[in-house]
């Protein structure tokens, strides 16, 4: 990954991702008051690859999680992407997997899993979760995104997966640590 730097917190004009908002409601005849995002929902998938007995997950910087913890700010996730196409989730899924990961999966072998919320607090947002296994004869072009995104591509042994699922010093998202034990209660079986 490459150096990150000049890093400011400023305020946010004209936001293109998510819209900030003051949400007033009565509960219980009581009023209140909720400060939320409005924010895309997602697609996520877990890819496993058959010939390295591995998951196939993404390596990028998120500056929220660096703003948090002040670390380097790299996370482990799912290839993932946000639903802001006039296309359904299966297609979506299939395009953020040949941009992040280079891999051409047909529709036909992704497997919808489940869908949740994430990010309950705040923003509320719904993700779809997929499943699919992958092959070196699906690989297109080496991955790492679009639009000047900086995706790095991380194989996982399979057999390191569960030690890797609680190993704290390795940030990485809810939907990834669930996808795993999805996996190993579904498909090694």
């Amino acid at each position: 990954m490459k150096n990150i730097t000049n890093f400011k917190v400023g305020e946010l004009i004209e936001p293109k991702y998510v819209i900030p908002m003051c949400l007033t409601y009565k509960q219980n005849n009581v009023e209140k008051k909720w400060e939320l995002v409005k924010s895309h929902d997602s697609v996520s998938i877990l890819l496993y690859h058959r010939e390295k007995n591995a998951f196939l997950l993404v390596k990028q910087f998120r500056a929220p999680v660096y703003f948090n913890n002040k670390k380097d700010g790299i996370t482990f996730e799912l290839c993932a992407g946000i639903v802001d196409k006039d296309l359904d989730e299966f297609q979506i899924i299939q395009e953020e997997i040949d941009e992040e990961c280079g891999y051409k999966v047909e529709i036909t072998n992704i497997e919808r899993v489940t869908s949740f919320y994430t990010s309950v607090g705040f923003s509320g947002s719904h993700q779809t979760l997929f499943y699919a296994e992958i092959d070196d004869s699906m690989k297109i072009h080496d991955g790492g995104g679009i639009d000047n995104e900086m995706i790095e591509l991380f194989f996982l042994n399979l057999d390191d997966a569960k030690a890797f699922t609680l190993d704290e010093s390795k940030p990485k998202t809810p939907g990834l640590m669930y996808a795993f034990y999805w996996f190993f209660d579904n498909k090694l079986i």
